[in-house]
């Protein structure tokens, strides 16, 4: 309940992610959580500011168990059962755990997920920047969505895990169904049984015969006591693609679109690579790929700022509105690559904070040197209105982007 009147309750627009910081700050302007309805229909907790944001992220009051939120959704959205396309063995993974649980599932990911092998990807990597630059050679223009940002992390990480070629695209679809909005309802059914099957042959292929790659890491760790099930199995494979690409797409995405939106900081950073390391940080604190969290539900009432969120109710935390928070980043609505930022939650906070950072990191990072080792006159081709938004109630990335190769 709120202290004083409660403001209405207020309706999203279906596009309210294409360019969400004006709605942000109005917000945070407002106060520290909000009650509004989400573009699916569910009336959800929204937290803005960063300080609430981090907070939330690390605060055991606050619960994700992934079976708890689809009757939470069902209540909050007026359906009258709880909703079952999304087959139920692919929620199953970390990302919808609490802890003993998520200890014990990011515990055995991390063994097959290490540093060390994710610093052994890097001539790969390298090797899969170059190819994709190479076949742009010669043109004048060219979508740096569809030929770049998205091909790079669905390759890099269809190989971690041991995916076969001729299968990562449409294995590469049924997951971007999977967690993306406005599909039809019997669509994402059939994209959930498919991934369901599709995961569970890789995975006896991989027992029979393992190979260097990471479901056959994972298998071996799960043919060991008290281990990964086959069930978790699916649902790690499940969750290590869908997130392995469709996060790092839309914020690499988006990097190389504040980049070409903002000229002069792309030419610090051509013309000082030393400084890209520590621009990431800034680039995704100013216009990350995953705008909003996953949802999670207060399992006790939980005071925020000046507002009581009673226990049983959805939250949604958003990493890019805290990252345009002034009151922790000065001219926070600035681009500025020699900026020093520290304490950013674009890859989240607390227990669970992306296992994938470190890769997705280092594809941005060798995305960008790449490219402006090769097209150093690099520029956006089209007006910024012409761009084009993904619908999601998640992700904020574009659908394409178009840009002049050479100037």
């Amino acid at each position: 309940m709120n202290n004083g009147s409660a403001p209405a309750i207020e309706q999203l627009p279906t596009n309210f992610l294409h360019d969400p910081y004006a709605l942000y700050a109005r917000l945070r302007e407002e106060g520290p959580a909000r009650e509004v309805i989400m573009p699916t229909g569910v009336k959800v907790w929204l937290v803005t500011r960063y300080d609430d944001v981090r907070a939330i992220l690390a605060d055991p009051r606050i619960s994700k168990d992934g079976r708890r939120i689809n009757q939470l959704f069902a209540r909050h959205s007026g359906a009258d059962e709880e909703p079952s396309a999304f087959d139920d063995e692919l929620s199953a993974h970390m990302l919808n755990s609490d802890p003993p649980r998520h200890e014990r599932l990011r515990r055995l990911v991390g063994r097959a997920f290490t540093a060390r092998r994710v610093e052994q990807l890097r001539p790969r990597i390298e090797e899969i920047v170059q190819s994709l630059l190479d076949a742009m050679s010669g043109r004048e223009q060219a979508d740096l969505i569809g030929e770049f940002a998205l091909p790079l992390p669905i390759t890099v990480i269809t190989e971690l895990l041991g995916v076969p070629p001729a299968d990562r695209e449409t294995f590469r679809g049924w997951a971007t169904t999977l967690v993306g909005s406005h599909h039809d309802p019997e669509e994402v059914a059939r994209a959930s049984a498919n991934v369901v099957e599709y995961a569970g042959t890789l995975i006896d292929a991989k027992r029979r015969e393992p190979g260097d790659d990471m479901v056959s890491a994972l298998v071996q760790v799960g043919d060991e006591t008290d281990q990964l099930s086959r069930g978790e199995l699916v649902a790690m494979v499940f969750l290590l693609v869908a997130a392995g690409h469709e996060t790092t797409m839309s914020t690499f995405g988006n990097a190389l679109h504040s980049l070409l939106r903002h000229p002069d900081q792309l030419d610090l950073l051509r013309d000082d690579p030393a400084l890209l390391p520590a621009a990431l940080d800034e680039l995704f604190r100013y216009d990350g790929g995953v705008s909003l969290g996953t949802f999670r539900f207060t399992a006790a009432d939980l005071p925020v700022g000046g507002v009581t969120i009673p226990a049983g109710e959805i939250v949604v935390v958003s990493m890019g509105s805290a990252g345009r928070d002034s009151g922790r980043f000065p001219d926070a609505d600035r681009l500025d690559v020699t900026r020093h930022v520290s304490g950013s939650l674009a890859f989240g906070h607390g227990i669970h904070y992306c296992i994938g950072a470190q890769l997705g990191r280092l594809e941005v990072e060798l995305g960008i040197r790449g490219l402006l080792r090769h097209y150093p006159k690099v520029r956006l081709a089209v007006e910024a209105d012409e761009l084009t938004w993904k619908t999601s109630t998640l992700m904020h990335g574009l659908t394409a982007l178009p840009a002049r190769l050479n100037g």
